[in-house]
């Protein structure tokens, strides 16, 4: 499972780093929601909010575990569409069932980071991940929490790398093969985020 990075964004911001989602946030938006019982290969469009996670502050920390092993055994991925970065999504636990905001193996293409995601985690700890912000979103939107790596990096580094994505991103659910790609995790090709 994932920790995750929320905070005021802009200069002098303050960022916090919070562990596993369970924060209440002012929105409950259902929007912030896909289904998760019907599956299409048609290309979707919409915005997300994006934080970042990383080797460092995983949980456990220090670790690469992940909770829905699709394609990776571990957190993991170059951003290619055959190997997509891990991505954490909010869920809801009633009872002992679990549904995940979008199914496990869902891929993902996310054009400001050119990297290519896929459902592998989740985002939310304790027995109700439903009541936070991993799963009602921020400001409306969905709130994903994709893996920036790390491993090879010093936990300051991957801190900063989750702080640099942290924000509003436009996504692709179900993307065809061909978008650009900036091939390798995203810690070590520096967390670049593109106006394009």
């Amino acid at each position: 499972m994932t920790r995750f990075l929320t905070g005021l964004l802009g200069p002098g911001a303050l960022v916090l780093t919070l562990a596993g989602c369970n924060v209440s946030t002012q929105s409950q938006s259902s929007a912030a929601v896909q289904s998760t019982t019907s599956p299409t290969s048609t290309e979707q469009v919409f915005n997300i909010y994006l934080t970042g996670y990383s080797y460092w502050d995983n949980t456990p920390p220090a670790s690469a575990e992940i909770s829905k092993p699709v394609i990776h055994r571990r957190a993991g991925g170059s951003g290619t569409y055959n190997d997509p970065i891990t991505i954490a999504v909010g869920h809801v636990i009633v009872g002992s069932r679990q549904t995940l905001d979008y199914r496990a193996g869902t891929k993902f293409y996310l054009k400001r980071l050119r990297k290519y995601a896929i459902v592998e985690d989740v985002c939310g700890d304790g027995a109700r991940p439903q009541d936070g912000p991993c799963h009602t979103g921020k400001n409306g939107l969905p709130w994903m929490d994709i893996y920036v790596d790390g491993k090879g990096a010093s936990a300051r580094e991957s801190t900063q790398c989750a702080y640099r994505i942290t924000g509003t991103h436009p996504i692709i659910m179900n993307p065809r093969r061909d978008y650009p790609v900036e091939a390798g995790a995203l810690t070590a090709t520096g967390c670049q985020v593109y106006s394009g």
